[in-house]
């Protein structure tokens, strides 16, 4: 496959892809692993992940080179990767204290059984990531599907594939890691293989391409842990901080040029405060610039995958055709052979348009005003979506009494898209932005096991004519 490079334009690598056969044929080695991998146990499974974190940190700059070509910004490269770091010495520390204890318990309904719940890891997990944060979405999954014992066959995303070969390395540099550990090269059909070889599914991506891995899970009776798509409103109520809420909307909606699940996608601002929000939200949207030269600076990178900028460009035409206005940005650049778009404020939108209902994933904040509260928790709730959302208001139990009836499974609290800085609170993704456990918090490590029970019956067994009829 010729992968092309966000930044000019220009297909500059060569990804070779695994074939189904392959894909099989590291599976396969993975399974005859697993066994002596758990059996090793939590300690040494521990001392090898910690053994990555700290490759990955002597090795961070040849990982830099290529994860900021990849996504063609180098801040944010920078942070993915210190975020990595974080997250596998995290999940470490965290493990021990997460599997508790294996000691008998009274059962309730018979007392003379005593019930030990033991926990059993599936063999194989499949992890398929998107190519937005390529490689911290990589590993958010395997790196806890390993501590708990499983084996991983991870595939990144095709369009986001260069950071592959030094995570190789840093993989191949810790003794024992790639018996348990393989990445795999490819597209769609590389994907397909990797679901059906293994055990469970990890996948984040789009709503589409979710359904269709939940489907082929269910027809091989595996469970799928989907993360996927997301349209996030914020409600900004008549006491919320001008200034603050402003900061806060512009860096979720703007932040990574937009291309986050959690990026806020929707804007309902009280009527009362909607002119003024505006005027400050369009002045600070005019004081951000496009990071096109490195040496110039600037905040915002290109758009990664050029497939999403032609839905952006569909999106914000459909919604000028139904009287909507563009209020800053607005146009696709092509800027030395990369795909730029500025921060694009849209009013005069409604539900009837694609911009509002449909995921967008770039720099865009359409803005529409609401009357009472009641009537922007139906707008919120009036979406396919459910993954997270924002409410800002200086009343905080109001705003949480709000945040309360939003169908999403993480709520920002006079912040932002704060699911990408909070790892420990547990949530679920609500309607079609996805299925099955958190994978933050104690489930993000504790949804790779299956639960096993232990029946040991201390009395004595009942016998048959238990069962005999009264005469």
């Amino acid at each position: 496959m010729q992968i092309r490079n966000p930044r000019n334009g220009r297909y500059d690598y060569t990804l070779e892809v695994d074939s189904a056969e392959q894909v099989s044929h590291k599976a396969s080695t993975l399974r005859a692993n697993q066994k002596e991998w758990l059996t090793n146990g939590t300690d040494h499974r521990i001392e090898v992940l910690l053994k990555l974190a700290a490759t990955i940190e002597e090795k961070k700059d040849e990982l830099f080179d290529q994860l900021s070509i990849d996504t063609g910004r180098r801040k944010i490269s920078h942070i993915e990767i210190e975020g990595v770091i974080g997250l596998i010495r995290g999940r470490c520390y965290s493990v021990k204290y997460l599997l508790g204890s294996e000691e008998t318990r009274t059962s309730v309904t018979n007392p003379t059984v005593q019930i030990k719940q033991e926990r059993v890891p599936y063999h194989v997990v499949g992890v398929i990531s998107p190519w937005n944060f390529p490689m911290l979405l990589a590993l958010i999954d395997t790196v806890p599907a390993l501590l708990a014992g499983c084996t991983v066959l991870l595939k990144p995303s095709e369009v986001t594939p260069r950071f592959m070969d030094p995570l190789d390395d840093c993989i191949h540099q810790v003794p024992g890691l790639s018996d348990v550990l393989s990445i795999v090269r490819g597209g769609a059909e590389s994907g397909k293989a990797v679901v059906d070889n293994s055990d469970a599914i990890c996948f984040t991506g789009s709503v589409a391409t979710g359904k269709k891995i939940g489907a082929r899970c269910a027809e091989r009776f595996i469970p799928a842990f989907l993360e996927l798509g997301g349209k996030d409103p914020a409600i900004i109520l008549a006491d919320a901080d001008i200034d603050i809420t402003t900061d806060a909307v512009i860096r979720s909606c703007a932040g990574a040029t937009g291309q986050a699940c959690q990026s806020l996608e929707r804007l309902y601002v009280h009527k009362d405060i909607y002119s003024q929000f505006l005027k400050v939200l369009t002045e600070k949207v005019n004081a951000t610039t496009l990071n096109s030269d490195y040496e110039k600076g600037g905040t915002l990178g290109p758009l990664i995958f050029e497939k999403q900028a032609d839905t952006i460009v569909a999106q914000l035409e459909d919604a000028i055709s139904k009287g909507a206005k563009i209020h800053t940005g607005g146009q696709v650049e092509n800027i030395n052979g990369g795909l730029w778009l500025k921060p694009t404020i849209v009013t005069g939108v409604d539900h009837t348009m694609d911009l509002m209902t449909e995921e967008t994933f770039g720099p865009v904040l359409p803005v529409m005003a609401f009357e009472n509260v009641e009537e922007a928790i139906e707008l919120a709730n009036d979406s396919i979506y459910g993954l997270s959302a924002s409410v800002f208001g200086a009343n905080e139990e109001m705003a949480c009494q709000v945040a309360s009836q939003i169908d999403a499974g993480g709520i920002s609290i006079n912040d932002a898209s704060l699911t990408n800085q909070v790892f420990d609170a547990e949530k679920n993704s609500f309607k079609e932005s996805g299925l099955n456990g958190s994978r933050m918090g104690a489930d993000g490590f504790l949804r790779f096991f299956r639960k096993k029970a232990l029946l040991i019956q201390r009395g004595r067994a009942s016998d048959i004519h238990t069962q005999d009829e009264e005469v």
